[in-house]
Protein backbone atom coordinates (compact mmCIF):
# COMPACT_ATOMS: atom_id res chain seq x y z
CA UNK A 1 0.00 0.00 0.00
CA UNK A 2 3.02 2.43 0.63
CA UNK A 3 4.36 2.06 -2.99
CA UNK A 4 0.60 2.91 -4.13
CA UNK A 5 0.41 5.87 -2.26
CA UNK A 6 3.85 7.13 -2.97
CA UNK A 7 3.53 6.71 -6.55
CA UNK A 8 0.07 8.48 -6.40
CA UNK A 9 1.24 11.57 -4.03
CA UNK A 10 4.25 11.82 -6.65
CA UNK A 11 1.87 12.27 -9.77
CA UNK A 12 -0.28 13.92 -7.69
CA UNK A 13 2.49 17.15 -6.57
CA UNK A 14 4.37 17.38 -9.99
CA UNK A 15 1.49 17.16 -11.74
CA UNK A 16 0.14 20.01 -9.88
CA UNK A 17 3.51 21.70 -10.24
CA UNK A 18 3.44 20.87 -13.99
CA UNK A 19 -0.34 23.10 -14.01
CA UNK A 20 1.33 25.78 -12.16
CA UNK A 21 4.06 26.51 -14.47
CA UNK A 22 1.11 26.25 -17.28
CA UNK A 23 2.06 22.65 -19.28
CA UNK A 24 0.18 19.97 -19.40
CA UNK A 25 -0.32 18.11 -16.30
CA UNK A 26 1.34 14.80 -18.14
CA UNK A 27 4.55 16.01 -18.20
CA UNK A 28 4.74 15.96 -14.56
CA UNK A 29 2.96 12.32 -14.17
CA UNK A 30 6.27 11.70 -16.77
CA UNK A 31 8.30 13.70 -14.10
CA UNK A 32 7.19 11.64 -11.15
CA UNK A 33 7.97 8.08 -12.93
CA UNK A 34 11.49 9.62 -13.48
CA UNK A 35 11.74 11.09 -9.84
CA UNK A 36 10.60 7.55 -8.17
CA UNK A 37 13.26 5.27 -10.47
CA UNK A 38 15.77 8.12 -9.03
CA UNK A 39 14.76 7.42 -5.61
CA UNK A 40 14.61 3.49 -6.17
CA UNK A 41 10.90 2.58 -6.40
CA UNK A 42 9.57 0.16 -9.23
CA UNK A 43 6.00 0.02 -10.85
CA UNK A 44 3.95 -1.31 -7.95
CA UNK A 45 1.85 -4.59 -8.49
CA UNK A 46 -0.86 -4.17 -11.03
CA UNK A 47 0.22 -0.58 -12.24
CA UNK A 48 1.11 -1.73 -15.35
CA UNK A 49 -2.37 -3.38 -15.90
CA UNK A 50 -3.86 -0.02 -15.00
CA UNK A 51 -2.33 2.15 -17.66
CA UNK A 52 -2.73 -0.68 -19.97
CA UNK A 53 -6.43 -0.18 -19.37
CA UNK A 54 -6.18 3.72 -19.71
CA UNK A 55 -4.77 2.88 -23.14
CA UNK A 56 -7.61 0.36 -23.96
CA UNK A 57 -10.51 2.71 -23.08
CA UNK A 58 -8.73 5.63 -24.65
CA UNK A 59 -9.14 3.74 -27.77
CA UNK A 60 -12.58 2.84 -27.54
CA UNK A 61 -13.33 6.49 -27.35
CA UNK A 62 -11.30 7.40 -29.94
CA UNK A 63 -13.71 4.83 -31.96
CA UNK A 64 -16.78 6.53 -30.52
CA UNK A 65 -16.20 9.70 -31.77
CA UNK A 66 -14.06 8.87 -35.53
CA UNK A 67 -15.39 9.20 -38.67
CA UNK A 68 -14.05 6.32 -41.03
CA UNK A 69 -14.43 8.48 -43.73
CA UNK A 70 -11.09 10.22 -42.50
CA UNK A 71 -9.26 6.81 -43.37
CA UNK A 72 -10.24 7.73 -47.26
CA UNK A 73 -8.76 11.06 -47.30
CA UNK A 74 -5.49 11.39 -49.28
CA UNK A 75 -4.04 13.82 -46.65
CA UNK A 76 -4.66 10.93 -44.82
CA UNK A 77 -3.13 7.40 -46.31
CA UNK A 78 -1.05 9.52 -48.20
CA UNK A 79 0.90 11.16 -45.35
CA UNK A 80 0.98 8.28 -43.16
CA UNK A 81 2.34 6.10 -45.62
CA UNK A 82 5.08 8.59 -47.21
CA UNK A 83 5.77 9.56 -43.65
CA UNK A 84 6.68 6.57 -42.44
CA UNK A 85 8.78 5.78 -45.71
CA UNK A 86 10.85 8.90 -44.99
CA UNK A 87 11.39 8.41 -41.27
CA UNK A 88 12.56 5.31 -41.39
CA UNK A 89 14.87 6.10 -43.90
CA UNK A 90 16.26 9.32 -41.80
CA UNK A 91 16.01 7.30 -38.55
CA UNK A 92 18.09 4.41 -39.65
CA UNK A 93 20.56 6.79 -41.00
CA UNK A 94 21.01 8.51 -38.06
CA UNK A 95 21.03 5.40 -35.82
CA UNK A 96 23.50 4.08 -38.22
CA UNK A 97 25.75 6.70 -37.98
CA UNK A 98 25.79 7.29 -34.39
CA UNK A 99 26.83 4.00 -34.47
CA UNK A 100 29.54 4.55 -36.58
CA UNK A 101 31.12 7.45 -35.17
CA UNK A 102 30.53 5.67 -31.46
CA UNK A 103 28.02 7.25 -29.71
CA UNK A 104 26.26 3.58 -29.41
CA UNK A 105 27.26 0.23 -29.75
CA UNK A 106 24.66 -1.48 -32.60
CA UNK A 107 25.06 -4.99 -33.73
CA UNK A 108 23.04 -5.92 -37.04
CA UNK A 109 22.63 -4.78 -40.19
CA UNK A 110 20.43 -2.63 -42.30
CA UNK A 111 17.84 -5.05 -41.09
CA UNK A 112 18.41 -3.70 -37.33
CA UNK A 113 18.80 0.03 -38.19
CA UNK A 114 15.44 -0.64 -40.31
CA UNK A 115 13.53 -1.93 -37.72
CA UNK A 116 14.82 0.56 -35.01
CA UNK A 117 13.71 3.42 -37.46
CA UNK A 118 10.31 1.82 -38.02
CA UNK A 119 9.41 1.35 -34.79
CA UNK A 120 10.47 5.90 -34.42
CA UNK A 121 7.80 6.29 -37.48
CA UNK A 122 4.89 5.83 -34.75
CA UNK A 123 3.00 8.69 -33.40
CA UNK A 124 2.37 8.45 -29.68
CA UNK A 125 -1.81 7.69 -30.10
CA UNK A 126 -2.37 8.63 -26.01
CA UNK A 127 -0.34 11.76 -26.42
CA UNK A 128 -1.65 13.42 -29.44
CA UNK A 129 -5.80 12.03 -28.59
CA UNK A 130 -4.80 14.09 -24.89
CA UNK A 131 -3.76 17.29 -26.92
CA UNK A 132 -6.81 16.85 -29.09
CA UNK A 133 -9.06 16.47 -26.17
CA UNK A 134 -7.87 18.75 -23.33
CA UNK A 135 -8.69 21.45 -26.72
CA UNK A 136 -11.53 20.17 -27.85
CA UNK A 137 -10.20 19.43 -31.07
CA UNK A 138 -10.67 15.85 -31.90
CA UNK A 139 -13.54 16.32 -33.65
CA UNK A 140 -12.11 19.03 -35.73
CA UNK A 141 -10.71 18.66 -39.38
CA UNK A 142 -6.93 18.68 -38.19
CA UNK A 143 -7.91 16.49 -35.04
CA UNK A 144 -9.85 13.75 -37.49
CA UNK A 145 -6.81 14.01 -40.04
CA UNK A 146 -4.33 13.35 -36.97
CA UNK A 147 -6.72 10.70 -35.64
CA UNK A 148 -6.86 9.13 -39.23
CA UNK A 149 -2.80 8.84 -39.63
CA UNK A 150 -2.27 7.67 -35.89
CA UNK A 151 -4.89 4.87 -36.64
CA UNK A 152 -2.82 3.91 -39.93
CA UNK A 153 -0.10 4.22 -37.94
CA UNK A 154 -1.28 1.55 -35.06
CA UNK A 155 -2.89 -0.97 -37.62
CA UNK A 156 0.71 -1.24 -39.26
CA UNK A 157 2.29 -1.83 -35.77
CA UNK A 158 -0.12 -4.06 -34.76
CA UNK A 159 0.32 -5.75 -38.23
CA UNK A 160 4.14 -6.23 -37.52
CA UNK A 161 3.66 -7.25 -33.82
CA UNK A 162 1.52 -10.09 -35.38
CA UNK A 163 3.36 -11.24 -37.76
CA UNK A 164 6.65 -10.77 -35.71
CA UNK A 165 5.38 -12.77 -32.65
CA UNK A 166 6.05 -15.91 -31.60
CA UNK A 167 2.53 -17.19 -32.54
CA UNK A 168 0.57 -16.53 -35.66
CA UNK A 169 -3.24 -15.23 -35.14
CA UNK A 170 -5.89 -18.22 -34.87
CA UNK A 171 -8.36 -19.26 -37.83
CA UNK A 172 -10.39 -18.26 -35.65
CA UNK A 173 -9.61 -14.61 -36.10
CA UNK A 174 -11.79 -14.46 -39.28
CA UNK A 175 -14.75 -14.92 -36.72
CA UNK A 176 -14.26 -11.87 -35.45
CA UNK A 177 -16.48 -10.30 -38.43
CA UNK A 178 -19.38 -11.37 -36.28
CA UNK A 179 -18.81 -8.69 -34.54
CA UNK A 180 -20.70 -6.69 -37.02
CA UNK A 181 -24.39 -8.13 -36.74
CA UNK A 182 -23.31 -8.35 -33.17
CA UNK A 183 -23.06 -4.81 -32.82
CA UNK A 184 -27.08 -4.79 -33.57
CA UNK A 185 -27.79 -6.52 -29.98
CA UNK A 186 -24.99 -4.68 -28.31
CA UNK A 187 -26.51 -1.26 -29.46
CA UNK A 188 -29.88 -2.47 -28.49
CA UNK A 189 -28.83 -3.22 -24.96
CA UNK A 190 -27.13 0.52 -24.61
CA UNK A 191 -30.69 1.31 -25.42
CA UNK A 192 -31.41 0.11 -22.28
CA UNK A 193 -28.57 0.73 -20.35
CA UNK A 194 -29.39 4.02 -17.68
CA UNK A 195 -26.77 6.34 -17.15
CA UNK A 196 -24.05 6.86 -14.36
CA UNK A 197 -22.09 4.07 -13.29
CA UNK A 198 -24.34 1.80 -15.18
CA UNK A 199 -22.98 3.40 -18.50
CA UNK A 200 -19.71 3.48 -17.46
CA UNK A 201 -19.36 -0.37 -16.44
CA UNK A 202 -21.28 -0.96 -20.28
CA UNK A 203 -18.74 1.49 -21.53
CA UNK A 204 -15.50 -0.60 -20.06
CA UNK A 205 -17.25 -4.06 -20.67
CA UNK A 206 -17.66 -3.32 -24.32
CA UNK A 207 -13.76 -2.06 -24.54
CA UNK A 208 -12.48 -5.04 -22.72
CA UNK A 209 -14.80 -7.80 -23.40
CA UNK A 210 -15.50 -8.23 -26.72
CA UNK A 211 -12.94 -5.56 -27.64
CA UNK A 212 -9.72 -6.35 -25.98
CA UNK A 213 -10.26 -10.36 -24.68
CA UNK A 214 -12.36 -10.91 -28.23
CA UNK A 215 -8.87 -9.93 -30.22
CA UNK A 216 -5.93 -10.98 -28.09
CA UNK A 217 -8.03 -14.54 -27.84
CA UNK A 218 -7.29 -14.94 -31.32
CA UNK A 219 -3.74 -13.35 -31.46
CA UNK A 220 -4.61 -10.32 -32.74
CA UNK A 221 -3.45 -7.15 -31.03
CA UNK A 222 -6.26 -6.61 -27.96
CA UNK A 223 -5.88 -2.15 -28.54
CA UNK A 224 -7.07 -2.83 -31.97
CA UNK A 225 -10.00 -4.44 -30.65
CA UNK A 226 -11.11 -1.67 -28.45
CA UNK A 227 -10.61 0.88 -31.43
CA UNK A 228 -12.52 -1.79 -33.55
CA UNK A 229 -15.77 -1.34 -30.67
CA UNK A 230 -15.52 1.60 -30.42
CA UNK A 231 -16.34 2.08 -34.26
CA UNK A 232 -19.11 -0.17 -34.01
CA UNK A 233 -20.69 1.78 -31.27
CA UNK A 234 -19.77 5.57 -33.23
CA UNK A 235 -23.24 5.78 -35.31
CA UNK A 236 -25.34 5.21 -31.86
CA UNK A 237 -27.11 8.26 -30.99
CA UNK A 238 -25.48 7.97 -27.21
CA UNK A 239 -22.04 7.41 -28.53
CA UNK A 240 -20.91 10.94 -27.36
CA UNK A 241 -22.82 10.50 -23.97
CA UNK A 242 -20.81 7.14 -23.52
CA UNK A 243 -17.51 8.51 -24.14
CA UNK A 244 -17.88 11.33 -22.07
CA UNK A 245 -19.36 9.25 -19.20
CA UNK A 246 -15.69 7.38 -19.64
CA UNK A 247 -13.80 10.27 -19.60
CA UNK A 248 -12.42 10.68 -15.60
CA UNK A 249 -11.98 6.93 -15.76
CA UNK A 250 -9.82 6.85 -18.65
CA UNK A 251 -8.14 10.14 -17.26
CA UNK A 252 -7.43 8.52 -13.91
CA UNK A 253 -5.95 5.42 -15.43
CA UNK A 254 -4.23 7.46 -18.29
CA UNK A 255 -1.98 8.83 -15.25
CA UNK A 256 -0.66 5.22 -14.66
CA UNK A 257 0.27 5.04 -18.48
CA UNK A 258 2.57 8.29 -18.27
CA UNK A 259 4.21 7.05 -14.72
CA UNK A 260 5.26 3.95 -15.87
CA UNK A 261 6.62 5.16 -18.78
CA UNK A 262 9.44 7.14 -16.43
CA UNK A 263 9.87 4.31 -14.01
CA UNK A 264 10.62 2.26 -16.93
CA UNK A 265 14.07 3.91 -17.80
CA UNK A 266 17.28 3.26 -16.22
CA UNK A 267 20.17 4.94 -18.77
CA UNK A 268 23.33 5.68 -18.84
CA UNK A 269 24.84 8.10 -20.14
CA UNK A 270 25.35 6.86 -23.92
CA UNK A 271 21.67 5.92 -23.88
CA UNK A 272 20.67 9.16 -22.73
CA UNK A 273 22.47 10.98 -25.48
CA UNK A 274 21.42 8.60 -28.23
CA UNK A 275 18.42 9.47 -26.73
CA UNK A 276 18.65 12.89 -27.27
CA UNK A 277 20.05 12.89 -30.53
CA UNK A 278 17.15 10.59 -32.25
CA UNK A 279 14.78 13.38 -30.51
CA UNK A 280 17.07 16.23 -31.92
CA UNK A 281 16.95 14.67 -35.41
CA UNK A 282 13.79 13.34 -35.98
CA UNK A 283 11.43 15.47 -33.68
CA UNK A 284 11.76 18.70 -35.89
CA UNK A 285 12.24 16.66 -39.35
CA UNK A 286 8.66 14.86 -38.16
CA UNK A 287 7.32 18.69 -37.65
CA UNK A 288 8.76 19.24 -41.39
CA UNK A 289 7.59 16.26 -42.72
CA UNK A 290 3.80 16.44 -41.86
CA UNK A 291 4.10 20.17 -42.88
CA UNK A 292 5.38 19.52 -46.13
CA UNK A 293 3.10 16.31 -46.65
CA UNK A 294 -0.21 18.65 -45.78
CA UNK A 295 0.18 20.92 -47.83
CA UNK A 296 0.83 18.30 -50.77
CA UNK A 297 -2.30 17.17 -50.20
CA UNK A 298 -4.11 20.49 -50.32
CA UNK A 299 -3.99 21.73 -46.77
CA UNK A 300 -4.00 25.41 -45.43
CA UNK A 301 -0.53 26.25 -44.00
CA UNK A 302 -2.72 26.51 -40.61
CA UNK A 303 -4.05 23.24 -41.08
CA UNK A 304 -0.57 21.67 -41.57
CA UNK A 305 0.97 22.98 -38.92
CA UNK A 306 -1.28 22.30 -36.47
CA UNK A 307 -1.74 18.80 -37.59
CA UNK A 308 2.43 18.92 -37.15
CA UNK A 309 2.66 20.19 -33.73
CA UNK A 310 0.18 17.33 -32.52
CA UNK A 311 1.86 14.31 -34.42
CA UNK A 312 5.54 15.20 -33.95
CA UNK A 313 6.88 13.15 -31.35
CA UNK A 314 6.94 9.48 -30.60
CA UNK A 315 4.56 6.47 -30.19
CA UNK A 316 4.16 4.06 -26.88
CA UNK A 317 3.81 1.43 -29.86
CA UNK A 318 7.81 2.40 -30.34
CA UNK A 319 8.02 0.36 -26.61
CA UNK A 320 6.28 -2.43 -28.07
CA UNK A 321 8.24 -3.20 -31.01
CA UNK A 322 11.87 -2.66 -29.92
CA UNK A 323 10.40 -5.08 -26.71
CA UNK A 324 9.51 -7.12 -29.80
CA UNK A 325 12.78 -7.10 -31.35
CA UNK A 326 15.02 -7.47 -28.23
CA UNK A 327 12.77 -10.71 -27.65
CA UNK A 328 13.87 -12.17 -30.82
CA UNK A 329 17.20 -11.23 -30.56
CA UNK A 330 17.86 -8.86 -33.36
CA UNK A 331 19.32 -5.79 -30.53
CA UNK A 332 20.35 -5.34 -27.29
CA UNK A 333 18.27 -4.67 -24.21
CA UNK A 334 19.66 -1.22 -24.42
CA UNK A 335 17.65 -0.45 -26.93
CA UNK A 336 14.52 -0.61 -24.95
CA UNK A 337 15.72 1.79 -22.29
CA UNK A 338 17.24 4.14 -25.24
CA UNK A 339 13.27 4.09 -26.96
CA UNK A 340 11.68 4.50 -23.49
CA UNK A 341 13.97 7.57 -22.68
CA UNK A 342 13.34 9.10 -26.50
CA UNK A 343 9.42 8.19 -26.03
CA UNK A 344 9.54 10.61 -22.60
CA UNK A 345 11.10 13.49 -23.93
CA UNK A 346 9.35 13.58 -27.23
CA UNK A 347 6.13 13.18 -25.05
CA UNK A 348 7.52 16.24 -22.92
CA UNK A 349 9.12 18.51 -25.95
CA UNK A 350 5.54 17.46 -27.62
CA UNK A 351 3.81 18.51 -24.88
CA UNK A 352 5.26 22.13 -24.34
CA UNK A 353 4.94 22.26 -28.21
CA UNK A 354 1.15 22.10 -28.03
CA UNK A 355 0.55 23.93 -24.91
CA UNK A 356 1.22 27.10 -27.46
CA UNK A 357 0.34 26.04 -30.55
CA UNK A 358 -2.40 28.64 -31.03
CA UNK A 359 0.80 31.15 -30.56
CA UNK A 360 3.15 28.77 -32.55
CA UNK A 361 0.39 28.72 -35.56
CA UNK A 362 0.15 32.29 -35.84
CA UNK A 363 3.70 33.47 -36.38
CA UNK A 364 4.72 30.49 -38.41
CA UNK A 365 1.34 31.32 -40.58
CA UNK A 366 2.39 34.87 -40.91
CA UNK A 367 5.93 34.29 -42.40
CA UNK A 368 4.88 30.96 -44.58
CA UNK A 369 4.05 31.30 -48.25
CA UNK A 370 0.37 32.45 -48.93
CA UNK A 371 -1.53 29.27 -50.36
CA UNK A 372 -3.81 29.19 -53.60
CA UNK A 373 -7.19 28.59 -52.51
CA UNK A 374 -8.25 26.91 -55.68
CA UNK A 375 -5.66 24.14 -54.90
CA UNK A 376 -7.13 23.61 -50.95
CA UNK A 377 -8.96 20.72 -50.07
CA UNK A 378 -12.70 21.94 -50.11
CA UNK A 379 -13.50 21.09 -46.76
CA UNK A 380 -10.22 23.46 -45.74
CA UNK A 381 -10.82 26.45 -47.41
CA UNK A 382 -11.21 29.73 -45.67
CA UNK A 383 -14.72 30.39 -44.49
CA UNK A 384 -17.24 33.26 -45.37
CA UNK A 385 -19.80 34.32 -42.72
CA UNK A 386 -21.45 36.10 -46.10
CA UNK A 387 -24.28 38.15 -44.97
CA UNK A 388 -24.66 37.46 -41.48
CA UNK A 389 -25.15 39.98 -38.78
CA UNK A 390 -24.49 37.43 -35.62
CA UNK A 391 -21.64 34.95 -35.36
CA UNK A 392 -21.68 32.45 -32.42
CA UNK A 393 -18.53 30.51 -32.05
CA UNK A 394 -19.17 27.01 -30.36
CA UNK A 395 -22.09 25.46 -30.37
CA UNK A 396 -22.25 23.90 -26.83
CA UNK A 397 -25.29 24.30 -24.53
CA UNK A 398 -24.58 28.56 -24.33
CA UNK A 399 -23.80 28.73 -27.68
CA UNK A 400 -26.96 26.85 -28.96
CA UNK A 401 -29.48 28.71 -26.08
CA UNK A 402 -27.67 32.25 -27.75
CA UNK A 403 -28.00 31.18 -31.25
CA UNK A 404 -31.72 30.36 -30.51
CA UNK A 405 -32.32 33.27 -28.62
CA UNK A 406 -30.79 35.60 -31.34
CA UNK A 407 -33.11 33.67 -33.56
CA UNK A 408 -36.45 34.69 -31.04
CA UNK A 409 -35.21 38.42 -30.91
CA UNK A 410 -35.44 38.87 -34.15
CA UNK A 411 -32.29 38.87 -35.58
CA UNK A 412 -31.84 38.83 -39.45
CA UNK A 413 -28.88 36.63 -39.91
CA UNK A 414 -27.76 34.31 -36.92
CA UNK A 415 -24.90 31.70 -37.83
CA UNK A 416 -22.78 29.52 -35.76
CA UNK A 417 -19.12 28.15 -36.09
CA UNK A 418 -17.88 24.90 -34.82
CA UNK A 419 -15.01 22.61 -35.23
CA UNK A 420 -16.90 19.62 -34.89
CA UNK A 421 -17.79 17.81 -37.70
CA UNK A 422 -20.34 15.30 -35.80
CA UNK A 423 -21.70 18.36 -34.27
CA UNK A 424 -21.87 19.99 -37.09
CA UNK A 425 -23.89 17.37 -39.12
CA UNK A 426 -26.12 17.37 -35.95
CA UNK A 427 -27.07 21.21 -36.03
CA UNK A 428 -27.92 21.27 -40.29
CA UNK A 429 -30.31 18.06 -39.38
CA UNK A 430 -31.87 20.18 -36.58
CA UNK A 431 -32.12 22.94 -39.25
CA UNK A 432 -29.32 24.91 -37.75
CA UNK A 433 -27.30 27.68 -40.14
CA UNK A 434 -23.61 26.32 -39.09
CA UNK A 435 -20.08 26.49 -40.66
CA UNK A 436 -17.20 23.87 -40.16
CA UNK A 437 -14.20 25.90 -39.27
CA UNK A 438 -11.60 27.23 -36.63
CA UNK A 439 -12.83 30.34 -35.15
CA UNK A 440 -8.68 30.96 -33.63
CA UNK A 441 -8.11 31.43 -37.53
CA UNK A 442 -6.58 34.95 -38.12
CA UNK A 443 -7.97 34.95 -41.83
CA UNK A 444 -11.65 34.09 -40.50
CA UNK A 445 -11.44 37.13 -38.48
CA UNK A 446 -9.80 39.53 -41.03
CA UNK A 447 -12.47 38.26 -43.27
CA UNK A 448 -15.47 38.59 -41.17
CA UNK A 449 -14.32 42.30 -40.25
CA UNK A 450 -13.34 43.54 -44.09
CA UNK A 451 -15.79 41.75 -46.11
CA UNK A 452 -18.65 40.74 -43.59
CA UNK A 453 -21.95 42.27 -42.28
CA UNK A 454 -21.31 40.95 -38.70
CA UNK A 455 -21.93 43.57 -35.48
CA UNK A 456 -22.40 40.68 -33.28
CA UNK A 457 -19.62 38.03 -32.00
CA UNK A 458 -20.21 35.83 -29.61
CA UNK A 459 -17.07 33.44 -28.30
CA UNK A 460 -18.86 30.58 -26.34
CA UNK A 461 -15.57 28.00 -27.22
CA UNK A 462 -15.32 25.66 -24.32
CA UNK A 463 -11.68 27.00 -24.26
CA UNK A 464 -10.94 30.35 -22.40
CA UNK A 465 -7.94 30.12 -24.43
CA UNK A 466 -9.33 29.97 -27.67
CA UNK A 467 -11.90 32.43 -26.70
CA UNK A 468 -8.57 34.75 -25.90
CA UNK A 469 -7.04 34.39 -29.01
CA UNK A 470 -10.31 34.91 -31.15
CA UNK A 471 -10.38 38.14 -29.06
CA UNK A 472 -7.01 38.93 -30.40
CA UNK A 473 -7.94 38.57 -33.79
CA UNK A 474 -10.69 40.57 -33.27
CA UNK A 475 -9.26 43.50 -32.37
CA UNK A 476 -6.21 42.73 -34.53
CA UNK A 477 -8.57 43.22 -37.46
CA UNK A 478 -10.06 46.35 -36.16
CA UNK A 479 -13.79 45.05 -35.35
CA UNK A 480 -16.12 47.83 -33.98
CA UNK A 481 -18.95 45.65 -33.41
CA UNK A 482 -20.27 43.81 -30.06
CA UNK A 483 -18.34 41.24 -28.17
CA UNK A 484 -19.49 38.27 -26.10
CA UNK A 485 -18.06 35.58 -24.84
CA UNK A 486 -18.54 33.00 -22.11
CA UNK A 487 -16.73 32.21 -19.28
CA UNK A 488 -15.77 29.51 -16.64
CA UNK A 489 -13.80 31.53 -13.65
CA UNK A 490 -14.04 34.89 -12.23
CA UNK A 491 -10.28 35.56 -13.34
CA UNK A 492 -11.37 34.66 -17.03
CA UNK A 493 -14.38 37.09 -16.51
CA UNK A 494 -11.84 39.96 -15.15
CA UNK A 495 -9.65 39.52 -17.56
CA UNK A 496 -12.28 39.56 -20.41
CA UNK A 497 -13.78 42.88 -18.94
CA UNK A 498 -10.56 44.64 -18.97
CA UNK A 499 -9.97 43.88 -22.18
CA UNK A 500 -13.33 45.57 -23.10
CA UNK A 501 -15.50 42.56 -24.00
CA UNK A 502 -19.29 44.29 -23.61
CA UNK A 503 -20.97 41.38 -22.50
CA UNK A 504 -19.60 38.56 -20.05
CA UNK A 505 -21.67 35.31 -18.51
CA UNK A 506 -20.43 32.76 -16.41
CA UNK A 507 -21.10 28.97 -17.66
CA UNK A 508 -22.42 28.01 -14.48
CA UNK A 509 -24.48 31.06 -13.36
CA UNK A 510 -25.94 32.01 -16.83
CA UNK A 511 -27.53 30.42 -20.37
CA UNK A 512 -27.49 31.10 -23.74
CA UNK A 513 -30.38 33.28 -23.90
CA UNK A 514 -28.62 36.08 -21.06
CA UNK A 515 -25.59 36.20 -23.39
CA UNK A 516 -27.63 36.83 -26.47
CA UNK A 517 -29.98 39.35 -24.29
CA UNK A 518 -26.69 41.00 -22.76
CA UNK A 519 -25.04 41.55 -26.11
CA UNK A 520 -28.34 42.73 -27.58
CA UNK A 521 -28.86 45.25 -24.69
CA UNK A 522 -25.25 46.57 -25.20
CA UNK A 523 -26.28 47.17 -29.01
CA UNK A 524 -29.32 49.46 -27.53
CA UNK A 525 -27.35 51.05 -25.40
Amino acid sequence: MEEIIVTVAAALALGMVAYELRVPPLVGFLAAGFFLHFLGFTAFAGLQEVSDLGVVLLLFTIGLKFDLRSLLQPEAYGTAALHMITVVLVGSGTIGLASVIGVISLHGGLGTVGLLGFALSFSSTVLVVKVLEDRSDDGSYYGQIAIAILVLQDLAAVAFITIAGEESPSPWAFALVLLVPAAWVLHRLLDRIGRGELLVLFGVVMALGPGYVAFESVGIHGDLGALAMGLLFAGHPRSGELSKSLFSVKELFLVGFFVVIGLQAAPSWSDLGMALILCAVLLPFNFVSFYLMGRLFGLRNRTSIRTSLALSNFSEFALIVVAVGVGNGVFDNSWLTITALAVAVGMIASSLANARSLQIVARLDAVLPSENEARLRPTDRPLDTGDAEVVVLGMGRIGRGAYERFVDLGARSVIVIDNDHAVIDALITDGFTVLEGDATDHEFWHRLVVGGNAHTVVLAMALHDSNTFALDQLRIAGFDGTIAAVVQRPDQAAHFNQSGVHAVVNIYSGSGAAVADAAMNTQQR
